[in-house]
């Protein structure tokens, strides 16, 4: 099967100007940046992209000036996921016309609605647009899981065709693989490969930011049946996992800080996030530099 939204894509950051503004050119040569290294699909406006804190006008603007950048180089899947049921319908239409090619729909957040109103809450979405829909799963940032049976159920729908999984539970997600076609991405720079090897269409990475080629190298070895070179080039990559996404910090704030560090467009953080220090982007960098000069 084809990967509806791609194989190796990038949670790409959003970068700004130097006074905080949205930078769509940093964010066009970024995105080419990627797709040219690697990446088949980005995740514009998601987690790692500081949704947040960014407009509606920015989250269309930003779809826009990457579809530009990338053409049908990549798969341009924006997130559009609010607590707000009729907020993220405004976002999907706007996402839609901006020409993204699928949304990402976070399950709602903050306000832990039960497992029905979950269900509910997506299937709006999956009415409001024509594009097909990518659930999100990552129930350490909206207080709620969406649970395997509630994915069962919403995997009939004909537009609901793939999972973004950073639920952390290895024994759900081969359970909804096995049931339905949805497609399956690891969200989770650790698990690329260990979900890959069950049936994972393949991956959404912050860690891609900075090494997209290694990113797409561990699942390219794997599809070539060569399973230990895959073993080994995800341990490779696991130092640089780790200090980026394990250390206390967002992935954002350090994805940032190594871009900045290899003169790529990043920019600053709008609060509440904040830079790494200098210590932590030092050490950053020689864990990147111990990874790229092996």
């Amino acid at each position: 099967m084809t990967p509806p939204l791609g194989r190796t894509l990038c949670a790409m950051i959003t970068p700004f100007t130097p006074t905080g503004a949205l930078d769509l050119d940093g964010a066009q040569h970024l995105a080419d940046h990627l797709v040219t290294h690697g990446c088949d699909g980005l995740v514009l406006s998601g987690t790692t992209g500081e949704s947040p804190t960014t407009t509606d006008a920015e989250k269309s603007s930003l779809v826009k000036a990457v579809r530009q950048a990338v053409g049908t180089r990549a798969t341009i899947v924006a997130g559009v996921g609010t607590p707000d049921t009729a907020h993220t319908a405004r976002l999907a239409r706007e996402a839609e016309k901006a020409g993204a090619d699928a949304l990402l729909v976070v399950a709602p957040y903050y306000s832990r609605p039960p497992q029905d109103a979950i269900e509910a809450h997506f299937l709006t979405l999956a009415e409001t647009t024509g594009l097909p829909l990518a659930l999100y799963d990552i129930p350490s940032r909206t207080g709620v899981r969406i649970e395997p049976d509630t994915l069962l159920r919403l995997a009939e729908h004909p537009r609901i065709k793939a999972v973004k999984d950073c639920s952390y539970d290895f024994l759900a997600a081969q359970k909804v693989m096995s049931r339905t076609d949805l497609a399956y991405y690891a969200g989770c720079d650790e698990h690329n490969l260990a979900l890959y090897a069950v049936g994972a269409a393949g991956c959404v990475s912050t860690v891609a930011n900075v090494v997209p080629g290694h990113v797409r190298a561990v699942l390219d070895a794997f599809d070539t049946g060569e399973t230990a070179r895959a073993a080994h080039l995800q341990q490779q990559v696991t130092p640089l996992v780790e200090a980026m996404m394990s250390n206390g910090l967002p992935g954002t704030v350090t994805a940032k800080a190594l871009l900045a560090a290899l003169n790529l467009p990043a920019g600053p953080l709008r609060p509440p996030l904040r830079p790494a220090d200098r210590k932590t982007a030092d050490g950053l960098r020689a864990v990147y530099d111990g990874l790229t000069t092996a």
